[in-house]
């Protein structure tokens, strides 16, 4: 079968993730539509993907016509079951856990053509049983972007038990058209990034907890040690310690005791410490923007 660009996508949760995801779909010539239960973090999600793209635009790396006509290829919705209808592709980003994810699809999926291809953004859970809740295994894949969607090229593309030849054949396309590159793992915990990185997120937070070093040090060992462009903690405020502990638990389930999470990532979450969405994580940000030698224990004694 020819696979061909979509005439409409679904991207259903306007999170970090999804206005993301939808703003590389809009901005690679997709009719995208956003969708959330929330009016107020549509509202959000579509003013933050603008300054994406007026962003881009300042910096001369988008024409303005350009970004005009992304801006116009988005809409949103709290109408979930209207969205659907006509959709040729929908990514589901709602929150890290399955009944949650299973019951957006199923307020979907009356609406859903049968030729439509379904697409999870999770980062740990398993793309068969999600499958399993559509009855539409052949036509179910993982397609797990990465943080900040719009400046990272990786999408890891995840077979499940059933998915089909097809269906991976036009998740690489769509990837491919979106500029990023794909990579294809089997349907297992933490697929291939989120495994490494709960491991080195972990690790880093019982180094912190333990003394070993500040925050800053820590994350500046790894950032100039392995040349990578954020240090573990660093990277765990972006994605949000809320999601990393989800994950870390989900993993410790299914893996073992290695991934035990660590109880300060335990104690932050409780605190409402989720990282640069909540205003604080392992740092402190003012106006978004991280506060100089804000770490929790930021010094040695």
């Amino acid at each position: 079968m020819s696979v061909s660009r979509p005439g409409k996508v679904i991207v259903a949760g306007a999170g970090l993730m999804g206005r993301g995801i939808a703003h590389a779909f809009a901005s690679s010539g997709y009719q995208t539509v956003l969708t959330d239960i929330s009016a107020g973090t549509l509202a959000d999600a579509t003013a933050a993907i603008g300054q994406i793209l007026d962003s881009g635009v300042s910096l001369g790396k988008l024409a303005v016509d350009e970004a005009a006509a992304a801006k116009a290829r988005l809409s949103s919705t709290t109408d979930l079951a209207a969205a659907a209808a006509g959709a040729t592709l929908l990514i589901e980003t709602v929150s890290e856990n399955l009944a949650t994810k299973i019951a957006m699809l199923t307020e979907a999926l009356p609406h859903l053509a049968d030729e439509c291809l379904i697409a999870s953004n999770s980062s740990a859970l398993s793309v068969t049983e999600i499958a399993r809740a559509t009855a539409r295994g052949a036509r179910v894949i993982g397609m797990h972007f990465f943080n900040p969607v719009h400046k990272m090229k990786l999408v890891e593309l995840v077979r499940g038990l059933e998915t089909g030849d097809e269906a991976v054949a036009e998740a690489r396309m769509h990837v491919a058209a979106l500029g990023k590159t794909a990579i294809l793992v089997s349907d297992s915990p933490g697929l291939t990034t989120s495994r490494m990185s709960a491991m080195l997120g972990n690790e880093a937070m019982y180094m912190l907890m333990e003394g070993t070093a500040s925050a800053e040090d820590i994350d500046t060992a790894h950032r100039m040690g392995f040349n990578h462009p954020l240090g573990p903690l660093e990277l765990g405020d972006v994605t949000g310690w809320d999601t990393r502990l989800a994950v870390l638990r989900y993993l410790h389930q299914t893996l073992g005791e290695k991934y035990r999470p660590c109880p300060l990532i335990i104690k932050m979450v409780a605190a409402g410490r989720h990282g640069r969405k909540t205003g604080a994580g392992v740092y402190d940000y003012r106006d978004g923007v991280r506060v100089p030698g804000s770490g929790i224990r930021a010094s040695i004694s």
